[in-house]
């Protein structure tokens, strides 16, 4: 479960990215001016450094999820619907179980 909201945060994350950087205007007019500098006119004359504000706090958050989502699997997270209990009761069972050779001889 919590993967799944992990994941899910990512990409609106990096939805919303995507967004922020192409309404940013860049010094030859770029997607913002495409859609008639809609930066400029809803965000007013300051739209640029509020925009660029805006895209590092989003680059952080983005950067912090994938850092956990990356530290979780690596370290072998799962969560208790993924199936592993039989894999590890049969382990379990191999380790406790005596050690009895074949041909003995009775």
């Amino acid at each position: 479960m919590l993967l799944t909201i992990l994941y899910a945060l990512v990409v609106i994350v990096s939805l919303l990215l995507i967004a922020l950087i192409l309404i940013q205007p860049s010094k030859s007019g770029g997607m913002g001016a495409a859609f008639g500098g809609i930066g400029e006119s809803v965000f007013g004359a300051q739209a640029g450094s509020h925009l660029t504000k805006a895209t590092v706090v989003l680059t952080a958050v983005f950067l912090l999820l994938s850092l956990f989502l990356a530290a979780l699997i690596g370290h072998g997270f799962r969560s208790s619907s993924s199936g592993d209990a039989p894999a590890t009761n049969y382990l379990e069972s191999k380790a406790a179980a005596p050690a009895v050779p074949v041909n003995e001889a009775k």
